[in-house]
């Protein structure tokens, strides 16, 4: 698009932003409304609490998932489950296991680190006994546990 306009001219300024606005409606046949819509940011799935097998191996933990994971949460928490770990949708004093799965940047308003995986690092500062791990460290863990 080429514009041509006198810089730092409160009005020109104004009516090549409106130049601006008209073209990108006819060249994307959207109307003003649709352009100025926010984006629509990726979501994770629902949080999921689910109550972990008593006779699993990891009976007692608690695990907390965040992140991108490779599989959904619903599918991390069946193998948790069935290992014995309790789900939960927050980090608290009981969590046992944070398991990051990859980040997507876009989501953690300029922080490299989940909220859940800040406060997580927090808690582990402040003495409690909170275990950080890989999406595949969590596969790891929950299939030793149902081999055994």
């Amino acid at each position: 698009m080429n514009l041509q306009f006198h810089h730092h001219d409160a009005g020109e300024d104004a009516r090549a932003a409106a130049m601006v606005v008209l073209r990108a409606e006819t060249q994307l046949q959207l109307p003003f409304e649709e352009l100025i819509r926010p984006a629509v940011r990726n979501r994770y799935s629902p949080a999921i609490a689910k109550t972990g097998d008593p006779a699993g191996v990891l009976a007692g933990s608690v695990v907390v998932f965040t992140g991108a994971l490779s599989m959904s949460r619903n599918e991390a928490a069946e193998l948790a489950v069935r290992a014995g770990m309790t789900v939960k949708a927050g980090v608290t004093k009981q969590t046992s296991h944070l398991v990051v799965g990859d980040q997507d940047l876009t989501v953690l308003a300029g922080h490299t680190k989940s909220s859940k995986h800040r406060k997580a690092e927090e808690m582990q500062s402040a003495g409690h006994d909170v275990r950080i791990i890989s999406e595949s460290e969590f596969k790891a863990l929950v299939a030793d546990a149902v081999a055994r």
